[in-house]
């Protein structure tokens, strides 16, 4: 028995570049697509573009392009359809579509389609778009090309369900799945066959497609139910560290929050160079230990067309940058398309709620731009334009140093001095004080001890009160 690892599912991404996008974005796009399939275990070995005003309502692509699609399955247009369902041509696909749809085909650009299909000696076995697409135009592309299909956000779902550890994240994933099932269910063919109604046989009863349509209702109730309990742990364990100080690593994917994270903490975080290799919320203290105590979360990653259920699915995971003092927004300086990861971020951020949260901006990775001449000139420019930020290497322990020192001097301005009575038959406060605040001094009298404390004002309040 061989022990050679399995060998990767073949596949082809498909992208329409639309006349909204760029030529920088659309090649940012196509190339974190080729990221996702390699996190998914893919290996992309093609890949076709077009340009068009729009989608193809039936099959994403127009003819020509379909039909190359084909042949890389090892399919021709006479196997399948044109994609349509029809299994008629469309008179309006050109062999060039960029000229056909409003485009101004050059040279260029047919240099670039060309170049966009890249031959391969085995047939592919898999199609990614790069696109949310309808379950009707993904059901046409299977059936021209005989391989599964997966849209962006199919990919995406999947990468999630792997990586999904806690129960928590696993029900997540589970719910958002199970919502991009209903509406494909009838594309899958089920539905057709209807069984007998209830007692005795009377009424039409329940299509199979009804019946799946159902379950998947129950599913979801019971797994919405099992995140509602989780959440309420989750909440009484935020409440118990409601008056502490508190920063949310929070980033594009694979940015390096994770390495951060255990740098800043001395924890054995998981860390993986591929996207969105952590979906749980870790909570630490940094090391080395602070007075008063500081904490710091990781979070799940962003990516740009991140599906909004799973932004919403997430919100209790993402509550922790919603509640945290402070936000280390990290950032891959060596990606060039790090701008447009900034623009996701912050907008992903928004759209939780946590837009106003003090930021403060981490350029990691700078390691990564190449020499230390490159390295020096790209700190430079990147404190030109942001003053504030930190540039580092989660590598270097003197840079993390640094940020550590940025993150306890950012809390340490709302520190407040005060004295907290301790009565002597209540002494386990002690290890809460301790904790939570800087004490300067301490004296005794005979009803107790009395602490000189630097404090975050509502813990000193709540000590006090204690």
């Amino acid at each position: 028995m061989s022990d050679s690892p399995p060998v990767p599912l073949r596949a082809a991404i498909v992208a329409v570049q639309l006349p909204d996008v760029d030529d920088r974005a659309f090649a940012a796009s196509l190339a974190e697509l080729h990221r996702l399939g390699r996190t998914l275990g893919v290996a992309v070995v093609a890949t076709i573009t077009q340009r068009r005003q729009t989608l193809h309502p039936a099959a994403v692509l127009g003819k020509g392009k379909l039909a190359e699609l084909q042949a890389l399955a090892g399919r021709s247009a006479a196997q399948g359809d044109d994609g349509d369902g029809d299994g008629e041509g469309d008179e309006d696909d050109a062999p060039d579509e960029r000229a056909g749809d409003g485009f101004e085909a050059d040279e260029g650009d047919r240099q670039a389609d060309a170049a966009a299909v890249v031959s391969t000696p085995l047939p592919i076995e898999a199609v990614l778009v790069d696109h949310d697409i309808s379950p009707s135009q993904a059901r046409n592309l299977e059936k021209a090309t005989g391989v599964e299909v997966l849209d962006r956000t199919a990919v995406i779902l999947e990468i999630f369900r792997r990586h999904a550890r806690s129960r928590a994240a696993k029900a997540q994933v589970e719910i958002v799945r199970l919502q991009y099932m209903v509406p494909r269910l009838r594309e899958q063919g089920k539905g057709k066959d209807r069984q007998r109604g209830g007692i005795g046989g009377k009424g039409a009863g329940e299509s199979s497609l009804e019946l799946d349509r159902r379950k998947i209702r129950d599913r979801i109730a019971e797994l919405t139910r099992e995140l509602d309990a989780l959440a309420e742990e989750q909440r009484t364990q935020r409440a118990r560290r409601r008056d502490m100080s508190r920063v949310a690593l929070v980033g594009y994917t694979n940015a390096g929050k994770s390495t951060l994270m255990r740098a800043l903490t001395g924890s054995e975080v998981y860390v993986a160079d591929r996207l969105f290799a952590t979906l749980d919320t870790t909570v630490r203290p940094l090391v080395p230990a602070t007075r008063p105590r500081v904490l710091l979360s990781d979070t799940v990653g962003f990516i740009d067309k991140l599906p909004h259920g799973l932004v919403a699915s997430f919100k209790s995971t993402l509550d922790e940058a919603l509640e945290a003092g402070l936000l280390a927004q990290v950032v891959d300086a060596s990606d060039p398309n790090f701008e447009r990861q900034l623009q996701v971020t912050t907008e992903v951020l928004a759209e939780i709620g946590a837009g106003d949260v003090p930021r403060l901006l981490v350029f990691n990775k700078i390691d990564r731009v190449g020499g230390t001449e490159a390295e020096e000139s790209t700190t430079r420019t990147l404190l030109e334009r942001w003053p504030e930020a930190v540039v580092l290497s989660a590598r270097r322990p003197a840079d993390v140093g640094r940020l550590h020192a940025r993150i306890v001097a950012f809390f340490a301005r709302d520190l407040v001095e005060g004295e907290v009575r301790v009565p002597y038959d209540r002494q386990q406060l002690r290890g809460e004080i301790f904790a939570a605040c800087e004490v300067l001094g301490e004296r005794y009298n005979d009803e107790g001890v009395i602490f000189l404390v630097r404090a975050r004002p509502e813990m000193l309040e709540r000590l006090q009160a204690a």
